[in-house]
């Protein structure tokens, strides 16, 4: 049978490779690839039983968890599309997200069956439900309901399943910064390309076959690399994190949930080597929890600490550069769920960082675009939009018009993704990154974007987290507000804040206003929710 580019077949190629390998520890236990890969033959064929076909959409909610990954590699097994649920959703988010999705499976943790059963009714679509035992201590309210352990345990674990192909769907749906969650539709072979790991983004080589990862498998070694990806599974961070490991023939490292001490103690205990994690709203907390027991723990293991999805400020990059050991590579990778990857940068000691969120080396097919969808020159100075071509997105489910959108031919007839970043190229060909023009300021006519002030903020030292939103202004029309989480027992003002950004930043950027929160919002994915932080301004200010 011919091999593809596509998630299962890449993950077979690797368990068949070194099925005595450990891939995955979770908090409970740990699997090696023989025992995922059969468990999930098992699953597959569960699914098949229950009436779930090639091509639908099978749901997954649940924390991050071995049942995960058997789970996602089980739907590709049989060409369905994984629907990743965030379970911090409410009630409606849950039932838009499964109607939208046109779901027909759901596989969940019991402890969301609540919400869940509440959220199912008027969906005549999603019929087999599939439940994850935990902890929690709920009566079951779904009648139909399978037990995970019980369905695997009725199906067979062989692998007799029909050939793939690189044009099935990898389905991952996204929140952004704003508005309802959006399910990209990306061939499997351009996902690979773009985030799987088909593209050394040092020298842009593609892998040229679908075994070429496979085939640098040494299956006389122990073990690979250890990595831990701490992003939840639910987000694209933490699947390709888990996936780029197993595709390798490495050991993948996962946590329940995000706890910044339990981070250092398992990369003492486990001696992982990688560890990637979302932007300042984890690394905060990892540099704060570090800095009590660096004195505990040996990391000398740790071979490389990066952040994809967001970057992270650049007072936390001097920190852990100061305190990693001096064989940590650091790195930024920035990209989003409609692109891929967009373009890197190495972390080093004493670099400097022009105006903007950060500069980065442009990935394969990565560009900056005028409005006229021309490629920007370096050293022009002008601002574009960030966009990628060659292997993108088909486009959103269920959604022409938002696709239509974000997906558009040139004059030429080139596709482009262009997600909505603003940007500059460099004289040296680097782009600098602006911001999201969706949440971007309007002061006095100049556009202002949001992460640029939070990256200049975020080196005071009393803030311990913060966005930044325009508030209504009678005489500039938006006027710049922070909305300030502080380090516990400091009291940051605005006179300090305007001190610290005014050698940082132009001084029409400059916060004018500022307000103290016990919590910034993010999503689960360490992403900001501006629409609460602008509601808490807008409040605080007497203006809601």
């Amino acid at each position: 049978m011919q091999r593809h580019f596509h998630f299962a077949d890449l993950f077979e190629q690797a368990a068949a490779k070194v099925p005595q390998r450990i891939a995955l520890h979770d908090d409970h236990r740990s699997i090696t690839y023989g025992e995922l890969d059969a468990r999930a033959n098992r699953l597959a064929h569960a699914l098949q039983a229950s009436g779930v076909q090639a091509h639908d959409h099978v749901a997954i909610y649940a924390k991050n968890c071995i049942e995960w990954a058997e789970a996602i590699f089980a739907i590709y097994k049989i060409r369905c599309s994984v629907v990743n649920v965030n379970y911090r959703y409410v009630e409606e988010e849950l039932r838009y997200l499964l109607d939208n999705s046109d779901a027909v499976a759901v596989i969940f943790q019991a402890e969301y069956e609540p919400l869940l059963d509440a959220a199912r009714r008027g969906l005549p679509k999603l019929a087999t439900f599939i439940r994850l035992a935990d902890d929690s201590q709920g009566v079951a309210l779904i009648d139909e309901a399978v037990d995970y352990e019980t369905a695997l345990a009725d199906s067979s674990s062989e692998h007799d399943f029909v050939e793939r192909s690189d044009d099935d769907i990898y389905l991952l749906y996204t929140g952004g910064t704003t508005g309802m969650p959006k399910g990209v539709m990306w061939r499997m072979e351009d996902v690979f390309y773009a985030l799987g790991g088909g593209v050394d983004v040092f020298t842009n080589a593609k892998v040229a076959a679908p075994d070429g990862l496979a085939a640098k498998i040494n299956p006389d070694a122990p073990q690979g690399l250890v990595m831990l990806q701490i992003a939840p599974f639910m987000h694209g961070a933490g699947q390709f994190g888990l996936m780029r490991a197993l595709f390798e023939g490495n050991t993948a490292v996962v946590l329940e949930q995000f706890d910044a001490e339990r981070v250092w103690r398992r990369i003492d205990e486990l001696r992982i080597n990688s560890v990637g994690f979302t932007g300042d709203a984890m690394a905060r907390p990892l540099a704060d929890v570090y800095e009590k027991i660096k004195h505990e723990i040996d990391i000398s293991c740790l071979f490389a600490f990066s952040s994809t999805a967001a970057v992270f400020s650049q007072s936390l990059k001097d920190y852990f550069r100061a305190e990693l050991p001096e064989h940590t590579t650091m790195m930024d990778a920035i990209g989003s769920t409609e692109s891929g990857m967009n373009g890197y940068r190495m972390v080093t000691k004493g670099e400097g960082q022009a105006e903007g969120i950060t500069t980065v080396n442009a990935t394969l097919d990565s560009v900056v675009l005028d409005e006229e969808l021309k490629p920007i020159l370096p050293g022009t100075g002008v601002v574009g939009k960030l966009a990628r071509g060659g292997n993108i997105p088909v486009g959103y489910y269920n959604d022409p018009e938002k696709t239509a959108a974000t997906f558009v031919l040139d004059a030429d007839g080139k596709r482009w993704s262009i997600p909505g970043d603003f940007a500059r190229i460099e004289d040296d060909g680097r782009i600098t990154l602006l911001g999201r023009g969706s949440v971007s300021i309007n002061s006095g006519g100049e556009k202002i974007f949001p992460e640029e002030v939070e990256q200049a903020l975020k080196s005071h030292p009393e803030v311990f987290d913060v966005l930044v939103v325009g508030i209504p202004d009678d005489r500039w029309g938006e006027t710049v507000c922070a909305v300030v989480q502080p380090r516990p027992g400091t009291n940051p003002t605005l006179e300090s804040i305007v001190e610290v950004s005014r050698s940082l930043i132009a001084g029409y950027k400059v916060p004018r206003r500022m307000f103290v929160v016990d919590a910034i919002p993010r999503h689960a994915n360490g992403k900001p929710d501006y629409r609460k932080a602008k509601a808490a301004a807008l409040d605080a200010a007497g203006l809601s």
